[in-house]
C-alpha cells in the first residue's frame, strides 16, 4: 500500500476563508506578482533562502546531483540522481511523469469529471472542444506536487509530440482546500501537450501553474522516450494532469478507492500507476 494524504483533515487556507484573505488573494493570484517573485528568485540575492528551505522541508541533498546553485530557483529545479527515479521498463506500464500526490477521476461520455465538488470538463480544461472529444469516457489523473517534491517532470511513455498550447490564467494555490473553493485547474495558467504515445494512444499532459509558479518550462521535443525529461516548474507547488482516452489504461484500484475517501496517494516519478488495456493505436 502506498502512503496517502487525507485531504479531509487539512486546515483551511486563510486566503480562501476570510474577507481579508480574499482581498489579498485577488492581488497575489495575478501573473505579474509571480513574475516579480520569479525575478527575485532568479537572482543571487535569493541564495540565503536555500538553507532555510532545506531545513524546513527536511530535504536530503545527497539525493541530488552536486551543483553550485546561483539562485534559489537554480536550487529549486535541481536535478535528482537518475538512479533514484527509475522508470518501469515494462511496455504496458503507465509511469507517473512526476513526484506528487495522485487523485483519479472517470471522465463521463459528456466529458465531465468532478474534483472536490466542482464539475470540470475536458473542454474547459483544454480550451479545445474538438480535442476534448478524444477523452470522452476516459480517465483524468491529477498529480499534485508540493514544495519539497522533485519539480522536473517526464514523458510517461515514448512517442511523438502533437498539438500543444499555453493557456493564460490566474495563479491560485493548488492546495486541497483551494481546490474545494475554486475551479483551480480551469482558472490557472496551464500548458498542454498531446503525446502520441506508443502504448496509450493520445495522452494529453497538462502542466498547471500555481501561486508563485508562473513559469512552466517545457522542452521543445518532437520525439521522446519514456522517462525523458519534458520540463520543469519553478518555485512553489503545482500540478500535472494526464487525460487518458477510453480503454487506454487501467489505473491501480487504490487510486480510485483513496480518491473516493478524500485521500491523495503519494507516488514517485517513474513509478507504475497503471497498465495498458490494449494497443489502441
Amino acid at each position: 500500500m502506498r502512503e496517502t494524504v487525507d485531504t479531509t483533515v487539512i486546515q483551511p487556507d486563510w486566503l480562501y476563508r476570510s474577507r481579508l484573505g480574499g482581498l489579498f488573494l485577488r492581488l497575489i493570484i495575478r501573473p505579474f506578482v509571480s513574475k516579480i517573485a520569479g525575478w527575485f528568485l532568479d537572482r543571487r540575492i535569493s541564495k540565503p533562502l536555500i538553507k532555510r528551505f532545506i531545513k524546513k522541508h527536511k530535504i536530503e541533498m545527497g539525493d541530488y546531483l552536486p551543483a553550485e546553485y546561483k539562485s534559489f530557483n537554480d536550487f529549486f529545479t535541481r536535478r535528482i540522481r537518475p538512479e533514484l527515479r527509475p522508470f518501469d521498463p515494462s511496455p504496458e506500464a503507465l509511469c507517473a511523469p512526476c513526484d506528487g500526490a495522485v487523485t483519479v477521476y472517470p471522465v463521463t461520455r459528456e466529458g465531465k469529471f468532478t474534483v472536490k465538488g466542482f464539475e470540470y470538463t475536458a473542454a474547459t480544461l483544454l480550451k479545445n472542444e474538438a480535442l476534448a472529444e478524444r477523452y470522452l469516457g476516459g480517465l483524468c489523473a491529477v498529480i499534485r506536487l508540493t514544495a519539497n517534491d522533485y519539480h522536473r517532470y517526464m514523458f510517461p511513455d515514448g512517442g511523438t509530440r502533437g498539438e500543444h498550447a499555453y493557456i493564460k490564467g490566474k495563479l491560485h494555490t493548488v492546495r486541497p482546500y483551494a481546490l474545494g473553493r475554486r475551479r483551480v485547474f480551469s482558472e490557472n495558467c496551464r500548458e498542454y501537450t498531446v503525446l502520441h504515445t506508443e502504448h496509450f494512444g493520445d495522452v494529453a499532459q497538462v502542466e498547471v501553474g500555481a501561486m508563485f509558479v508562473g513559469r512552466i518550462v517545457n522542452e521543445e521535443k518532437e520525439t521522446f522516450s519514456r522517462g525523458e525529461e519534458k520540463g520543469r516548474f519553478e518555485f512553489g507547488g503545482s500540478t500535472v494532469i494526464l487525460l487518458l482516452p477510453e480503454h487506454a489504461a487501467d489505473l491501480d484500484e487504490e487510486f480510485f478507492e483513496n480518491t473516493a475517501q478524500g485521500k491523495e496517494t503519494k507516488v514517485r516519478c517513474g513509478e507504475c500507476i497503471g497498465r495498458a488495456v490494449r494497443n489502441i493505436l
